[in-house]
């Protein structure tokens, strides 16, 4: 009998679940990981970009590189996943599985908004990836004063953080260039706050009102005016700008939706605790690819890939799958070139102060600005490269610890 695994996506969750298993199962188990291309991107990094505290260039590598050996890298576009005949078609090929893993991701959709694409380059800019974070970089370069906003298009979006995160760094920027008093920032959600959880909301949203930052909640944007400068929400209101930043419609991979395996906007319906795809045998998803509630974050499909490869290998084995993810994730939230915060939640537990990840000693500190966690979040990048993509393990559980956490 063949004994295969499949992996679609060799990002952060398909790197690590194919490497992890490739270190956990016999020879007789092939591993296959398939993607379009050989270009694995830091995403992290992309926040940093326009503000020229990170290059484009040194936070994309080959894939390849980070794939174990024994493990098969297929570089193909996707066309269709089968889950009857329990198979998965490329451009060139069709893989039989027994089990697969759907590591697909999400992409931005700048088309699904009314206007955006005529905006788009001019004076409407994205950071989500490489190509638009440079774009970005050189418009914030040239702007002088004038209205920046931050709109997030709509929900859910990757990286809940990022927008926060921006608005606070182009507080920082415009400051270092001597433009900050010339210039008005706005953040623009569909949230009813700055974050999902109403904690962090509020430390946020202190620290954006004493940044001088305006935060404008519940606006569903409709549609972008890039010619007479401003965005409009289904309810009419209307908000100008003279630079707009913005996060937009994201939806899952298209071959998810192709292959009539999505929720209606391209995410896998996901058993929440499992990991196990709610309709389909032997399929787990992970990541962005997810529709757990959740963020879309990094660390989030770090977390997954240890209950993932965790109930394959008990499914091999002819046990149940455990019912273990609890949407653990954990954020640095950076505040300004040097400094950063820290945030770490779950599905029921919402960011609490403390320290991190060791009880009373840190180094991390929870929902506090400091500059010991923006050495955190600096230093995380060599982690991520040189360690989490391998597989290896730092001795964090997958779920939230509440150990050294302030209850109250």
């Amino acid at each position: 009998m063949s004994k295969k695994i499949v992996v679609l996506g060799a990002g952060t969750g398909g790197t690590i679940v194919s490497n992890n298993l490739r270190r956990h199962l016999s020879d007789d188990w092939e591993i296959t990981v398939i993607d379009r291309d050989d270009k694995h991107v830091y995403q992290p990094g992309l926040l940093f970009v326009p503000f020229g505290i990170q290059k484009v260039n040194t936070l994309t590598r080959s894939r390849k590189k980070y794939i174990l050996n024994g493990v098969n890298f297929v570089i193909d576009e996707i066309t269709g996943i089968d889950t009857e005949k329990r198979e998965v078609r490329t451009q060139s090929h069709t893989f039989s599985y027994d089990f697969l893993v759907i590591a697909t991701g999400c992409r931005v959709l700048p088309e699904e908004t009314e206007g955006m694409t005529e905006a788009w380059g001019e004076n409407a800019f994205t950071f989500y990836y490489p190509n638009a974070a440079e774009a970005l970089r050189k418009k914030l370069d040239e702007f002088d004063g004038g209205k920046l906003v931050m709109d997030i298009a709509d929900v859910p979006f990757k990286c809940p953080v990022a927008p926060i995160e921006f608005v606070f760094l182009a507080d920082w920027y415009l400051k270092k260039k001597g433009v900050r008093n010339k210039s008005q920032i706005e953040l623009v959600t569909p949230l009813p706050g700055a974050f999902t959880k109403p904690k962090a909301t509020a430390v946020l949203t202190e620290s954006a009102r004493e940044k001088n930052i305006s935060i404008r909640t519940g606006f569903q944007l409709n549609m972008v005016n890039g010619k007479e400068k401003y965005i409009e929400s289904v309810q009419g209101d209307k908000i100008p700008y003279d630079l707009l930043v913005v996060v937009p419609t994201t939806f899952g991979d298209q071959v998810i939706s192709d292959s009539g395996i999505d929720d209606g906007i391209g995410y896998v319906p996901t058993h929440h605790n499992t990991l196990q795809a709610l309709k389909h045998e032997r399929v787990y998803v992970i990541g962005d690819a997810t529709n757990v509630p959740t963020s879309k974050a990094g660390s989030v499909a770090h977390y997954e890939a240890d209950v993932v490869v965790f109930n394959i290998m008990a499914e091999i084995h002819g046990v149940k799958p455990e019912e273990i993810f609890d949407g653990h994730s954990t954020c640095f939230i950076v505040y300004s070139k040097g400094t950063s915060s820290l945030i770490d939640f779950n599905y029921k537990i919402e960011p609490l102060p403390g320290k991190y990840p060791m009880p009373h000693l840190g180094p991390f500190s929870l929902l506090k600005e400091t500059k010991m966690n923006w050495k955190g979040k600096l230093g995380f990048e060599w982690l991520y490269w040189n360690v989490l993509l391998a597989g290896r393990h730092l001795g964090a559980p997958p779920t939230l610890v509440m150990a050294g956490k302030e209850v109250g």
